[in-house]
This record gives C-alpha cells, structure tokens and sequence, in this order.
C-alpha cells in the first residue's frame, strides 16, 4: 500500500493533517514501495463500462465474463491495490481463472491518479468511506449494474481487495452490509481506524482497540441496519511490514464482535503448499462468520501459486503478487463459489462430526427441502452422495484431520450452497515433542509471528517473544497442531 496521498478536497481535518505527512510520505514509503507496476503483459480481455450510475467517486468500471455463466451468477467485485490498474489486477491475481472455474462475474473497480496520486482508494477519507456518497456509492453502482444488466444474483455480492483495496473492502461491508454478503480483506485494515488516528499510524504500527470498540464503528457506518453482517475473511502476510500484522488481529476482533462470537478461533488447520494458518470462527448455525489466513514468510500482497493445479491460479508477473498460496481459489471456497453450483437450494445448517474412530469420521447435518439427496465434501473434494443426512467417511488414517462441508442437491442433480466447514481428526495419533527456541519453532512451521510475538500454530498459545533466547517444548497432536509443553511431553 502506497501511503494515501489523495487529490480530491480533502475533510477539515485531514486538511490539517496532510501536509505534515506528505514528508513522511516521501522519506519512508514511498522510496521503498515505489516502482513499475505494468511490467505484466494484459492478457485478459476486460470490457470498460461506462453508466453504471451517478458514479460521485469518479471511478472506473471494467467486467470480466466468463464464457458461459449460468442464470442468475454470483458477482465478486474486485479493488486494486495502490500503484496497480484493473487489469493488472485481473492479469495477476487469479481471480479471472477462478471465475472461468467456478462461474461467476467479476467486477473490476479501478480509481486513478486524478483521485489519488498512488491510485489508492481513499479508504481513509471521510468523503469516500461513509454510506451514500463518494467511492463507497460508485462501487455500490457497480455492483448494482451487474445485477440489473447481467441477471446477477443480489443474494450473492461479494467483494475483495488488496492493500488499499482491502482497506475499502472493509469499507465496502461496513457501509453496505445489506448488499455485500462476504468480503475477503488482502493486506488491508479495520473499518474506520482512521476516524481519530492517521493512516500511516492505522498502517504501522498499527491501532489497538477492544473487539467492541471496533464492532461500533462499524454499526455507526449504517446506525438502522438490523440484519445480519456480512461474512469476512481476513488474509496477510506474517512479515509484511507495511500494512502490519497487528492489523488482521484487529480485523478479526472487529469482525468477531460483529457476530457475537469470541476472539479465539474455533478451529485451525493448515492449508495450501505453504501451511498457511487457517483459522474459522464459526457462528450457531455452523456456518464460518469469520476466517483469518495467516501466509508464512511473505511481506505486502496478494498470495498466488502459479500453475494449473486446482488449487493453483494467478501470476507473478507484476509487484505485489507473491509466490505462496493462491487466495483467489480459497477466497472463492469462502464465498461458497467452488463448484457449489447455481441451484437454488440453501445450505444445510447443523453439520457436525457425530463420531471418530482410527480410521472413519461420522457426520450429520440438518435436512433440507427439497433435497433429494446430498454431496459430501471431503477437503474440497466430492466424497460420497447419500440419500439421507448421515454419513460415515470411512478408510482414513490416524490421527489426520480432515474439513467437510455438505450441499443438498435437487432432483436434477443440481448442487445448491455449500454448509459451513466442520474439521473433525480421527483418534489413534501419537504426540511428537519438539524443543527449540521461538526462531527456530517457527522456521520449522510449527509457529507463527505477529506483533514481534510467537504464537503456537492449532493452540495459538503465546510464546513470549519472537527471537532465539526464549526456548520451549511443543507437544504436536494431532498433526500440524501443537501446544506448549514444558513440563513434559508427550
């Protein structure tokens, strides 16, 4: 993220802060963040649209469609990051091969020099983060476009962002949680840290509020909204030393607040080639309100694994999209996109494991009408298809951990929208002790850093600092999930 140097007028206040700031613009980021950024050959096909509304924040909107699209898709709007352009963002991140995948439109918004000397969205300025007005009301437009002009489904809006981007991300489900359903935060910060600090202290070293404090800002954006709050995943980099760490924690407990749920993960698990933390925090009915994915060893940008894999997508081809994990398909997994289908059928609430053995994992879930029978998801992959609402997912190893989620399926064999994930680890595993100091726990991927803390990967237990004169035992059961051990172990 650039520093936010924006050319529109800016609030009274930010009148008086700007100009003391802008030296600290030019010594400390902007040398460092600085650079080409189109350096990616535009390999993807966008159409401009032009429009879309009243447009106050004087944006750009592009789409990508993919070739065939079924009725009534789902739409993912998608913020660049500071320096970047909707098509670099369309040709880098992996959201364009994500949605050719799994079906939906995507929706590019894209801000310019003319509004911000970085081409950042101005996340940090009152006349563009407030409902019903500047770049908050143009990127409302565009998802209202998609709607009205490609049969889009208004219960499926989503958005996503980097950096910047991110920033408005939070933003965006702040001030229209009756439209956005998720969001997926990239490397951005909790809405409104700005209402009484400067974005460069927001940025880093980061602010610290209580959970509920940052719960109010949010209901303050919109005082009469009574529904519910839009689903959010939080995503960094565990070294990213521009927008930093600190900052996903305060995300989470902004989000977690929203949704009446504790700051202590639910579950956590490993995913990707990179064993990036996972952590979900799951609400009554089953289903992830909040999830955070912690991305070891990368600084500032978008997490991308290049190949053809079907975990794989994106580009390393421009500054910012880092060679890691692929969010975008992860991203879209939250949303429920994956392969979930257009079908019309709701999600079954109430799975949960009934059962485990060595070797099998027992699950139930809530019926659905008009079901005709369901599909179990095993890791993301189709297990099994009974007719009922049990099932038994036999042929495991011990001690493994294993995600599930379930979708009903209609008589035509359509798939509806997938059930909330539920992780559940067959019994029979055998403890491993690991001594060592915190460096060397967490170079070995049994910890993970934040705010110059170590913290145990599973139990999230705090280590003490993150440096190689603190020393401890960690006991590791199940596989990937460990707990501090000093007094013995196993």
């Amino acid at each position: 993220m650039h520093p936010p140097h924006s050319r529109k007028r800016p609030s009274h206040r930010w009148g008086r802060l700007v100009p003391r700031l802008l030296a600290v613009v030019a010594l400390v980021l902007g040398a460092a963040l600085a650079g080409p950024v189109d350096t990616a050959d535009a390999a993807v096909t966008l159409t401009r649209v032009t429009g879309f509304g009243s447009n106050p924040g004087a944006l750009n909107m592009y789409v990508y469609r993919p070739a065939s699209l079924p009725a009534n898709p789902p739409v993912i709007v998608a913020l660049h990051g500071c320096t970047q352009s909707a098509q670099v963002y369309a040709d880098n991140s992996g959201l364009v091969q994500v949605a050719d995948r799994d079906k939906f439109v995507l929706v590019l918004a894209e801000t310019t020099s003319s509004n911000n000397l970085n081409k950042c969205f101005n996340w940090f300025q009152s006349t563009d983060n407030q409902r019903g007005q500047g770049e908050t009301l143009s990127i409302r437009q565009m998802a209202d476009y998609a709607v009205s002009a490609y049969g889009a489904d208004p219960q499926r809006l989503f958005v996503t962002g980097l950096s910047a981007g991110g920033a408005m991300t939070a933003v965006m489900l702040a001030t229209y949680p009756d439209v956005f359903s998720a969001g997926a935060v990239v490397a951005g910060l909790p809405y409104n840290c700005t209402k009484d600090n400067s974005p460069y202290t927001c940025m880093s070293p980061g602010v610290d509020l209580s959970p509920s404090q940052w719960a109010q800002r949010v209901r303050d954006a919109n005082p009469s909204y009574t529904g519910p709050w839009p689903r959010t995943a939080i995503w960094y980099g565990d070294q990213d030393t521009t927008v930093v760490p600190r900052n996903a924690t305060e995300l989470r407990d902004q989000w977690t607040a929203l949704h009446g749920l504790s700051q202590t993960p639910t579950r956590t698990s490993a995913i990707g080639p990179d064993a990036t933390q996972h952590d979900e925090y799951v609400a009554s009915d089953g289903a992830v309100a909040v999830e955070v994915d912690r991305v070891p060893g990368i600084n500032h940008g978008t997490p991308v694994d290049p190949g053809t894999g079907s975990e794989q997508c994106g580009a390393t081809g421009a500054p910012y999209f880092l060679d890691s994990i692929c969010s975008s398909h992860w991203i879209a997994r939250f949303f429920g996109l994956d392969g979930s289908g257009p079908g019309s059928l709701p999600a079954p609430t109430g799975l949960r494991a009934t059962a485990v053995t060595d070797t099998s994992i027992g699950l139930s879930w809530n019926a659905v009408t008009g079901a005709a029978d369901y599909v179990v998801h095993r890791d993301g992959n189709p297990v099994a298809t009974p007719s009922g609402t049990s099932y038994t997912d036999t042929g495991l190893g011990a001690g493994t951990s294993h995600s599930y989620t379930v979708a009903a399926r209609d008589a035509g064999g359509t798939a509806g929208s997938r059930s909330g994930t539920v992780t559940a680890t067959t019994s029979g595993s055998v403890a491993a002790c690991h001594t060592g100091s915190n460096y060397a726990h967490v170079q070995a991927g049994r910890a993970a850093t934040s705010g110059g803390y170590t913290y145990a990967k599973g139990s999230n237990q705090n280590m003490g600092l993150y440096n190689t004169f603190v020393t401890h035992t960690l006991k590791e059961s199940p596989t990937g999930y460990y707990t501090i051990a000093d007094s013995g172990c196993p």
